[in-house]
């Protein structure tokens, strides 16, 4: 058993308490462990699951994690609206493959366009916020995501899926024209809606 602690915060991290996740990695884990643990937790948000070639990971996350993933998830579908870019987001969707030992929710997730019933999302945001987890974007890689976001002490990594492997970039393969330094920025202004409104104001500037 694993227990870790978080990053160091950012100054708008006052509360000591409120900035730790709740993480704990188990080694040597089924995959009959991880259906239990999930049939264990049943229809409750927390702890948010995932599994890892024998590696199972529970975690509750801290408050400021949620913020973070909730406000890049609220100026992304801000700038997709002002850019008519139709997207729906799925939250913390379970996905699963059994035959690559895989399974992992997001913090946040998306599917691009006008689609019924979807297999997977586009794209899924992860707050790295605490050390000692199991390797997300490994689990991601054999789950056919085709971006993954990764927010990590005031920075925040593109990932996009090229081939079998992920690759970082400077630019969304999914939203060509988005600013992701901007994004970056206003991630860490609150309250959310004045980031939004600070996004807003730098659009309609450009």
């Amino acid at each position: 058993m694993v227990t870790a602690r978080a990053d160091e915060p950012s100054p708008i991290e006052a509360d000591d308490e409120a900035r730790h996740d709740h993480l704990i990695v188990l080694s040597g884990a089924s995959w009959g462990d991880y259906q239990r643990a999930m049939d264990i937790r049943g229809e409750r948000a927390l702890p948010r699951i995932c599994f890892l070639e024998g590696q199972l990971q529970l975690m509750s996350p801290s408050r400021y994690h949620e913020a973070y993933a909730s406000v890049i998830g609220r100026l992304l579908e801000a700038w997709c609206m002002a850019n008519d870019i139709d997207l729906t987001p799925y939250g913390s969707w379970t996905l699963e493959k059994k035959d690559e030992e895989r399974g992992v929710e997001p913090d946040e997730c998306y599917v691009l366009g006008d689609v019924a019933e979807p297999e997977r999302p586009d794209l899924a945001i992860e707050v790295v916020w605490t050390s000692g987890g199991i390797d997300k974007l490994e689990i991601y890689r054999k789950l056919d995501v085709k971006e993954v976001w990764f927010w990590r002490k005031g920075r925040l990594a593109v990932y996009v899926l090229e081939g079998d492997a992920y690759v970082e970039r400077t630019k969304s393969s999914l939203f060509a024209a988005l600013d992701v330094a901007l994004i970056e920025r206003l991630a860490t202004v609150r309250p959310m809606t004045k980031a939004v409104r600070e996004l807003q104001a730098a659009l309609a500037e450009r």
